[in-house]
């Protein structure tokens, strides 16, 4: 069957099976920024945000994306560099093996579009449906909080 989405601001057309998650699909279309761990939407390692949300790509079908705006890790970064998130998980140390990270990211940085001033046991909260077995936590948060702070000095100047 044939879809139309939008993914990172372009639009596309895919051709996808009925039961073909949009993991799946993203993966076969050049979008590996989401991560297969687990597959039943247990991790939060494929989050991507679908229409302003972030959801698991692995539980999700492609089809139901159909006619949906899809923004993966990948397409956090603008023209002008990186999202604060990302450039705060790389400065802060908060990126270990990898796997569980682009999640965390994408879970964050949709997060702070609908809270710009979270607490540390907001981040905690949200960080809930994603697993990481290396980093105990503490640097992704820490890396989150800096976002914040980085981002209202930016919004200052």
């Amino acid at each position: 069957m044939k879809i139309a989405v939008t993914v990172n601001g372009t639009r596309e057309e895919w051709d996808v099976a009925p039961a073909e998650t949009l993991l799946d699909a993203l993966r076969d279309h050049g979008y590996r920024g989401a991560k297969r761990v687990c597959e039943s939407g247990e991790c939060g390692a494929c989050a991507v945000i679908v229409d302003g949300l972030a959801i698991d790509a692995c539980i999700r079908l492609a089809a139901q994306s159909d006619g949906s705006q899809i923004t993966t890790v990948e397409g956090l970064e603008t023209a002008d560099g990186l999202h604060p998130v990302q450039e705060a998980f790389t400065a802060n140390g908060a990126i270990q093996c990898g796997f569980c990270i682009p999640g965390m990211v994408v879970t964050a940085a949709n997060y702070l579009e609908m809270n710009p001033q979270p607490t540390e046991d907001d981040i905690r909260h949200v960080f809930i449906g994603n697993l990481c077995r290396c980093t105990g936590y503490k640097k992704p948060v820490e890396a989150v909080l800096a976002s914040v702070s980085e981002e209202v000095g930016r919004r200052e100047d």
